[in-house]
């Protein structure tokens, strides 16, 4: 028997409070009152029984869709995700997880964590939570994992083919803004900065102080893989190293209230220690207003590879039953002007897809110094390396979990007891590749996507028989082209999977205490510290 269920007033408050009254009031109305009135026959007449909540995640999801990624729908349980993610604190198993098709697999146990204690390690899919099995769970697993400090919880795992149970107790979870730092070389500092919670900026303002106190008269500060976080501890980071009353940022928007500008509020703690700041693809958002105003300023030389271009403003915005909508409301700019975002997702291409900045129509814009700097999305270094970058073959390695899955293996076929014995060599490297031969690895370059449609276009208008034979020659030499990237792509492959293998082995204070001895893009910053002629002339003023 189906629900007749009419659409509760509170989905009707959800359109009206977020709705901007920038737009006409009657037009909005009146899509609200066809949507309402669609949504009530749907419920009362569709052939099979529907579920109301999900139909209208599936509407939501869609509507938002058409705009950016980063405007999204929040229900209960991911509203407290985003509170634990900007605190840092949570209660659960210790672990870096990735929930996909109805199971969990482990992705960094955290040290002296539940699961690191347990015995839980990368690439280990959990089955079963308790009870609970996983193949037959709908909604989020994840949240199976979740509890009170002290609570017992057993999990069900499979390793290398074998399955495995293994009992924990879920602790409060505390993980630093700031997970490494240490003075390497005698007077140089190194400083970790993995996110932008809460206490970012303090974290920063310790370790800076320790540092110095040890000696420490150079900077290294690290941003890579930094995903971004909360905008007041980016400018509170910058403030660190520049004058009270310094512009490191400013939004704007077509509504007026969103345009501001961000100023340092406080002296700073030393704005004359030579700094490098150390960025790559997945330096995003907050860590993009960091180093672009401290490129800006002059303050830092900024090496690596261009970051992720995130330069899209979202806040969170309070709905009805402790939902929430996080909405972009303006784009970041840095100090000189230069627009963060990378991506246009208001004037796509024919596919949909968001638009991409041609490098002749970047923009040149000035640092304090006169340097000439370009927007185009994200942050371009100072110094670029090989090693920091992220193509195309190289980004679809990551998200086909390729890399993950290959230091897995590599973790049960090889013994390593320090990391400074780690070295990843060719013929690890040529290993690497039979194991992507072996796992059908693939990917599709966009030549091949317009190749593609070129030749259904060419079907359709009757002369497929006439190029057929180039075509096939075509995606043949595109194929050869592919397995050539792997050779031309090495250096940056090689530095992902090397930080994978020690990670491993070694947690993550291993891994940096590796960075400081073999990692070239801190090489590159310890070469450039200890040269104050070339670390002048790199931010003009020589």
């Amino acid at each position: 028997m189906k629900k007749r269920i009419i659409l509760p007033i509170a989905a009707v408050v959800i359109f009206l409070t977020t709705t901007s009254y920038k737009s006409d009031f009657f037009e909005i109305a009146k899509q609200i009152e066809i949507f309402t009135t669609l949504f009530k026959e749907i419920n009362m007449n569709y052939v099979d029984e529907t579920t109301p909540a999900d139909l209208m995640n599936t509407a939501i999801t869609a509507m938002l869709a058409d705009l950016d990624p980063y405007t999204v729908y929040w229900n209960e349980q991911e509203v407290e995700q985003a509170r634990i993610q900007n605190s840092g604190e949570y209660t659960g198993i210790g672990a870096s997880v990735e929930t996909k098709n109805h199971k969990i697999t482990i992705v960094e146990p955290y040290k002296d964590y539940p699961a690191d204690k347990a015995g839980l390690k990368a690439g280990d899919e959990i089955i079963k939570i308790g009870d609970v099995d996983l193949s037959n769970f709908e909604n989020d697993a994840g949240e199976l994992l979740k509890g009170a400090a002290g609570t017992s919880v057993q999990l069900t795992f499979k390793r290398q083919g074998k399955t495995q149970t293994t009992n924990l107790e879920r602790e409060a979870v505390e993980l630093n803004a700031v997970p490494y730092s240490k003075v390497i070389d005698g007077d140089i500092g190194y400083i970790v900065l993995s996110k932008f919670t809460r206490k970012a900026s303090s974290e920063v303002a310790t370790a800076l102080k320790k540092l110095k106190e040890q000696g420490a008269q150079k900077i290294i500060l690290d941003l890579r893989g930094n995903p971004g976080g909360l905008l007041t501890e980016a400018v509170n980071t910058t403030n660190i190293f520049v004058d009270k009353e310094e512009v490191i940022t400013t939004t704007k928007s077509i509504i007026e209230k969103y345009n501001k500008t961000y100023k340092t509020q406080r002296d700073p703690m030393d704005k004359e220690i030579p700094l490098a700041v150390l960025i790559n693809g997945r330096s995003a958002s907050a860590s993009e207003i960091v180093s672009g105003g401290l490129q800006d300023l002059d303050r830092a030389v900024v090496i690596g590879a261009r970051s992720f271009g995130k330069g899209l403003v979202q806040r969170p915005k309070k709905l009805t039953y402790n939902t929430q909508m996080k909405v972009t409301i303006s784009r970041y700019y840095t100090p000189s002007g230069r627009c963060i975002q990378a991506l246009d997702y208001w004037n796509r291409d024919e596919e949909g897809k968001a638009v991409r900045t041609k490098a002749e129509d970047y923009n040149e814009f000035s640092t304090r110094n006169g340097r000439k700097v370009y927007d185009g999305g994200g942050i371009l270094p100072d110094i670029q390396l090989e090693t920091s970058k992220y193509s195309g073959v190289t980004q679809a390695l990551m998200e086909k979990n390729a890399i993950f899955d290959y230091a897995t293996n590599y973790y049960y076929n090889h013994q390593l007891s320090n990391p400074k014995e780690f070295k990843f060599t060719d013929s690890d490297y040529e290993d690497f590749k039979k194991f992507l031969n072996s796992s059908d690895f693939d990917y599709t370059t966009k030549t091949e996507k317009e190749l593609k449609e070129a030749f259904k276009t060419a079907e359709e208008e009757g002369f497929n028989n006439e190029i057929k034979t180039q075509y096939e020659r075509l995606l043949k030499e595109i194929e050869k082209a592919k397995t050539q990237d792997l050779e031309d792509k090495k250096p940056e492959i090689v530095s992902l999977l090397t930080d994978e293998i020690i990670k491993r082995y070694f947690y993550q204070e291993g891994l940096y205490d590796y960075y400081i001895q073999e990692n070239p893009e801190i090489i590159k910053a310890k070469e450039i510290l200890n040269n104050s002629n070339e670390y002048n002339k790199v931010l003009g003023r020589s």
